[in-house]
This record gives C-alpha cells, structure tokens and sequence, in this order.
C-alpha cells in the first residue's frame, strides 16, 4: 500500500467514526457496518440504520450531513428525504442508508452486500 492509499483509508476511517457518531446522537437503532471494498469500486463502506418512523429516519440522515459537513466532507448526494422510507446519503468513501425497519427487512441490504466482504462489522 502507498503513502496516497493510507492517507485515503486514515480519511475514510475518519469518515466513518464521523458517520456513526451521527447516528449515535440520535439514536440510531441497529446500525451496521459493511466493508464493501473488495466487492464495488463505488465506495469503501455501506453504514446502515434504522429509524423508529419516519421524521426519525429523516433526523438521522440530517444529522449525518450536518455532521459531515461541519468536517468538511460534502455529502455527493442525497436521495428519499421527502418520503424518508429510505433516506441515503452519498459521502463517497460511504454511503449510509437510513431506513425504516419493514423498508430494511424488505430489501436486505445487510444479506446482499456482505456476500463475499472482508468484515462485516456491526457497530
């Protein structure tokens, strides 16, 4: 690994404990962790959280860009604020998705995407 590489992962480290930090505040219920790097060039981590409905699942992912932000990281992207079923928001090196837990449960996310990882951490 090169000097570029480490200063990426030490950034995306930094990211991630930003992220799940976030969550935390607000309470956050079942948060999970997905290494994906080996399996997808899109990003490094998917974070996944549940919210008890859906102003809380909103309140998450706003307080995981208002957090990011204040670091510096401007999210790329933000998608489903307005139903708030599914909020993600795209920070690059990771992408969290915000859910309610039937909207979790039915598109398991966690089963698709931890086929094959290196770690599949919960957090």
């Amino acid at each position: 690994m090169n000097k570029q590489q480490d200063i990426n992962n030490e950034d995306s480290d930094r990211l991630l404990e930003i992220v799940l930090a976030a969550l935390d505040d607000m309470k956050g219920v079942d948060v999970r962790v997905i290494d994906v790097r080996d399996l997808t060039s899109i990003t490094d981590r998917m974070v996944i959280a549940s919210g008890t409905s859906t102003r809380h699942v909103k309140a998450l992912a706003d307080n995981v860009v208002l957090q990011a932000k204040q670091h510096g990281y401007k999210p790329l992207g933000i998608e489903g604020e307005n139903a708030a079923e599914w909020v993600l928001v795209d920070l690059v090196d990771v992408v969290v998705h915000v859910m309610m837990p039937a909207t979790r449960d039915f598109y398991a996310l966690e089963k698709l995407w931890s086929v094959g990882s290196r770690n599949d951490a919960s957090a």
